[in-house]
């Protein structure tokens, strides 16, 4: 007989949780199991997510190393840290570097398991605070940001012409079938709303209401990475977001349940069938980067090499829309509270920081540079 205090979808997290946190505990037994529960139904699936694969990493550098995952100590974890910087591989046990946000993001999970197992936790002694400081200075601590895709692209005044790589022109590169009216739907909903791929994949038909008098309409958020209390949030849809959403419906015959699924194409690229399940998160990039490359072969991108092509999709990720409606917002001078209010931010230095490349070309110095230019 199930809990009757626990949903089942809670129940595998939690059980993969108790798994992993129990492999370190002294005999594998939890001092505080309630703990261990607790903690997966207050983390995000995102957190959990995580969490798991940070531990599955660091136990099998543990174990290739012949060390006890239990028993690792402080010096075992500085010198993971040194591996995961690239200022120190094994050849036997290597190690991708990864960037400095990450590795403090693989302390505090390394952290969390080690105190729920009623373990020392070795991530907070001194050595490996101090090496966590080394490679921050060693590496940097700007994060690499996905490309924005923005609307109209790298234009100084919104009203002028589409440019490049933009919103507009993998609108107009999309196909004129099913599956295109699937991706003009999907564009269109990623920038009126600035859902993050989960929140994307997660709509059902149910979630969006309208169109008003108007024609525009409005999209229920259910859950978000920063609504731990799923309250829940409501986006604006715009007109032609509300109609692009109902011609994928009457094109694939979508009544109700997930919003965007996949489209089944034959080998000769003709429409097959569509999904009952929604999209993967993973493939919010892969659609964006094939419809880049649509517009590419439909010399919708001006004068772009094949090289600067190849640059920009390798930067693109499912994230490059919200920042280019970030770049947008702030181009249209709107405010940082109302921009974070909108679309669902609680960390004004990650809006700030999408806003800066924007910033830096319209400040001051590039400015002066134009009136140097134009007075030659």
């Amino acid at each position: 007989m199930a809990e009757p205090a626990l949903h089942r979808a809670e129940a595998a997290p939690i059980s993969e949780i108790v798994s992993q946190v129990e492999a370190l505990a002294p005999a594998r037994r939890l001092a505080d199991p309630q703990l261990v529960a607790a903690a997966a139904r207050a983390w995000s699936t995102n957190t959990i997510r995580a969490f798991l694969s940070d531990l599955k990493i660091w136990d099998q550098w543990c174990r290739r190393r012949g060390l006890a995952t239990a028993r690792a100590d402080a010096e075992a974890v500085a010198s993971y840290l040194r591996a995961l910087s690239g200022v120190e591989q094994d050849p036997r046990n290597p190690l991708k570097q990864r960037a400095p946000a990450t590795i403090e993001r693989y302390l505090v999970n390394i952290g969390w398991a080690y105190r729920m197992a009623g373990l020392d936790d070795p991530t907070a002694a001194p050595l490996v605070r101090l090496e966590l400081k080394g490679l921050r200075k060693l590496l940097g601590t700007r994060q690499r940001q996905a490309r924005g895709i923005r609307f109209k692209g790298e234009v100084s005044d919104l009203d002028d012409p589409a440019i490049g790589i933009c919103l507009a022109h993998l609108l107009k590169a999309s196909r004129r079938d099913m599956l295109g009216a699937r991706d003009r739907a999907l564009l269109r909903v990623a920038y009126d709303s600035g859902c993050r791929r989960s929140e994307l994949v997660a709509i059902v038909c149910d979630a969006v209401e309208g169109p008003d008098s108007d024609g525009s309409g409005t999209l229920f958020i259910a859950t978000s990475k920063t609504d731990r209390d799923r309250a829940g949030a409501i986006a604006y849809l715009s007109p032609a977001t509300m109609q692009a959403i109902a011609e994928w419906k009457r094109a694939s015959g979508i009544a109700g349940g997930p919003l965007f699924r996949r489209v089944e194409t034959y080998f000769d690229g003709s429409v097959r069938s569509v999904g009952e399940g929604p999209l993967h998160p993973n493939t919010i990039t892969l659609i964006y980067r094939r419809l880049i490359r649509a517009a590419f072969e439909k010399k919708l991108l001006g004068g772009m090499s094949e090289s600067e092509l190849e640059r920009w999709v390798k930067a693109v990720s499912s994230h490059s829309i919200r920042v280019g409606v970030a770049q947008d917002n702030f181009a249209a001078g709107e405010s940082l509270p109302a921009i974070m209010q909108a679309y669902r931010w609680r960390d004004p230095k990650t809006v700030m920081r999408y806003g800066a490349r924007l910033a830096a070309k319209s400040g001051a110095s590039a400015r002066l540079a134009r009136r140097f230019q134009e007075s030659r």
